[in-house]
């Protein structure tokens, strides 16, 4: 017998789960996440689980069956925000080191007299210049010659960086520059971490690919030492596995490969909640899923159509106003395209300079966390709310292992009451009406920016604080259905497990269509998937099917936006011409309405894509043999948002329903890690694999 296990660190809980890898049968484990110290959090999880198997078992903990461990954390999201990475160094063309400060000299808001713009990551003074030149076509017009290397290696030495990018013009073409400084520095200097432009991003945009590259420099050795003591925890606790860790990409990598690259596991949380709900959402029949994560800190919204997420190549990071585009630092790496809100159960209330109710989108956090927590927090947050409206059990958070301080959370919302001239109970019900319009505003506008209609979708809901808010976002939307697979609470936890390996590289060099250089194109593909299958080796632990996809990225010559064009692996030559064309002016066609007769085609960048087959993961709930004669266990008043008051509703124990399990709303379904709320009538399903499904009524 052989488990799996996978942990994800968040902003609020660290949440685990352990699999039966024979049965798929799986247990859960959730804890406060520790702030200074999150591996704490994250052995004590591993603990937890390890102790709940030997319980069944009666036996000593398996952690020598323990077959593999998949994480994922928020560690690169909370070193670039808080600038809490190592002292960083950037070797440039001459003429070039402050391309990370021009920028591209955008506004992202016109209005603002006092605008403030990210900072770069190296301070001027660690930015050193080195004479060479690669022209736009990869041609090398000068190479560095040996004693500019040396002195630039020597300005390093003495500014103390203890990471280092070197980022070259043009180096997404021809990296041999690059890679010629790059060798040149190890061999001096072996202690320092080195992120070459042209292995983290091999992509056209100079600002972008060398933003990416001083980031992932940044984050390189912080992730590397945190995966050294995360190991070391593991063998600790009697686990000698490989461990895997989460991308940005919706794949996992080896530890090894996610220490060379950290800045692709900027995203692992979010991206493990999107394949949960695609993978929850396949295993009920629905292939359009509205995947909706709501946890302690934000909220994630994600379409997913014919069960596969959709993917952009740029991600910002770090936004100088969290939730304002074009704030941030641009990155150019493969992430699952999803919209964060600053919408979490940790989420502040407060009364804004209009006097009008807002929510977040700062967070309290597990430190000092929401006012019920009892851990010294004051201010009125989400979860005070859905205390106070009945939504949340305090006396069973987390399966009773915490218990909520209900006149904590009256007080918190009182203060805020006053100065509205309210009632605790009228705030609760504002924010969590304010709270959840938030939501369902930014996934409108996410739809339809992808030309879809909600009402074709099944949203399916994860993270400790969706499941209470689901329904009523849903109604909002008109989304016909909601499905809460098992373990919702730690649904990220279940994408990990259900996540493929994946490997991605990609290559540009703009040039017409008419004039593309086939053999280079075959040669260069070639020896990208070389590179691929030689990190995807080192991250299977078995022998597996792997799907080769060619990506390729066009546009209209003149213009300065692309489109994607997938193709299963094949060998290109001139006959792809033909193909490239027709599937171009197709895509186009159907994103934009039409099309240029007379224009002209450009290809600018080349992608390769390579993941592990990816069958539907059927998770099972321990003792799942229920019935389906269904008997509350409680009667609670709780917000019907319908009826716009308070009403005593049913309160069931969801684990104690069977398959075919048929309900009436408005009810309470209570879990361990999570409560599922229906504050509306509405039709309630058990399915046979204790998902339960509701069926919102259509409304005018």
């Amino acid at each position: 017998m052989s488990y799996r296990i996978a942990i994800d660190i968040g902003g609020t809980f660290t949440d685990g789960v352990i699999e039966n890898a024979a049965t798929g049968e799986v247990r859960l484990a959730k804890r406060l996440t520790t702030q200074t110290d999150p591996g704490e959090a994250l052995a004590d999880v591993v603990d937890d689980l390890l102790a709940a198997i030997a319980q069944v078992n009666g036996s000593a903990g398996p952690a020598g069956a323990v077959s593999e461990v998949v994480h994922g954390s928020t560690l690169v999201t909370n070193a670039l925000i808080e600038r809490k990475g190592a002292r960083t160094a950037l070797i440039a063309t001459a003429g070039t080191a402050d391309v990370i400060d021009i920028g591209r000299e955008v506004r992202y808001d016109l209005y603002d007299l006092d605008i403030q713009m990210p900072k770069p990551l190296v301070a001027r003074e660690h930015r050193f210049e080195l004479p060479e030149r690669v022209a736009a076509d990869g041609v090398i017009l000068a190479a560095p010659d040996q004693a500019g290397i040396k002195a630039v290696i020597e300005k390093l030495r003495q500014s103390g960086a203890q990471s280092v990018a070197v980022s070259f013009l043009h180096s997404c073409v021809n990296p041999e520059n690059e890679i010629r400084v790059g060798d040149a520095v190890r061999a001096v200097l072996p202690d320092i971490a080195i992120s070459l432009s042209s292995r983290v991003a091999r992509e056209i945009r100079e600002y972008e690919r060398t933003t990416t590259a001083t980031a992932n420099a940044f984050v390189q050795p912080i992730v590397a030492k945190y995966l050294n003591e995360l190991s070391a925890r593991l063998r600790q606790a009697g686990i000698d596995a490989p461990l895997r860790i989460m991308v940005s990409s919706g794949g996992s990598t080896s530890a090894e490969i996610a220490a060379e690259v950290p800045i692709t596991a900027l995203e692992s949380g979010p991206a493990g909640g999107v394949l949960s709900a695609a993978n929850a959402g396949r295993a009920a029949g629905f292939d359009d899923v509205l995947a909706f994560d709501m946890g302690g800190t934000t909220a994630k919204i994600c379409t997913v159509l014919a069960g596969v997420p959709s993917v952009v190549h740029s991600f910002e990071a770090a936004r100088v106003r969290r939730f304002k585009k074009g704030s941030g630092l641009p990155l150019l790496i493969t992430s699952i395209d999803l919209i964060e809100i600053g919408a979490g159960g940790g989420s502040i209330a407060r009364i804004s300079d209009l006097g009008l109710l807002t929510v977040g989108p700062d967070s309290a956090a597990a430190d000092p966390g929401p006012a019920c927590y009892g851990r010294g927090g004051e201010s009125a947050t989400v979860t005070d709310a859905d205390l106070t409206l009945g939504y949340l059990n305090a006396g069973f958070f987390l399966g009773g292992r915490m218990a909520l301080d209900v006149p904590a959370a009256d007080r918190a919302l009182q203060r805020l009451g006053d100065r509205l001239s309210l009632m605790s109970l009228d705030v609760a019900k504002g924010i969590f009406k304010v709270v959840n319009e938030a939501m369902a505003a930014a996934a409108r506008v996410h739809i339809a920016e992808k030309a879809q209609d909600p009402r074709r979708f099944t949203m399916v809901a994860t993270g400790g604080a969706g499941p209470v808010h689901a329904v009523e976002i849903a109604r909002k939307l008109r989304v016909p259905r909601v499905l809460f697979p098992i373990a919702a609470g730690t649904g990220s936890c279940l994408g990990f497990l259900a996540a493929p390996l994946r490997v991605d590289r990609s290559w540009s060099k703009p040039q017409g269509l008419e004039t593309v250089d086939w053999q280079e194109i075959e040669a260069t593909l070639a020896e990208l998937k070389r590179e691929a299958e030689l990190e995807l080796s080192s991250a299977l632990t078995s022998p597996a099917e792997v799907a080769w996809q060619i990506l390729v990225e066009m546009r209209y010559v003149g213009q300065g936006a692309n489109l994607s064009i997938s193709f299963p692996w094949r060998s290109v030559s001139p006959a792809f011409a033909t193909e490239l064309d027709a599937a171009f002016r197709k895509a186009y066609e159907t994103n934009y309405g039409g099309v240029l007769p007379a224009g002209s085609l450009e290809v600018v960048t080349w992608r390769i894509v390579g993941a592990t087959r990816q069958d539907i993961k059927r998770f099972v709930w321990p003792d799942s043999a229920k019935s389906s004669e269904a008997s509350p266990k409680a009667r609670r008043a709780i917000f019907c948002t319908q009826a716009d008051k308070m009403a005593d509703v049913p309160v069931y124990d969801r684990y104690a329903l069977g398959g075919g399990t048929r309900l009436r709303g408005p009810l309470i379904l209570e879990e361990s890690e999570s409560t599922i709320v229906v504050p509306i009538e509405a039709d309630v399903e058990v399915l046979n694999d204790l998902s339960v499904l509701i069926h919102l009524k259509a409304e005018s």
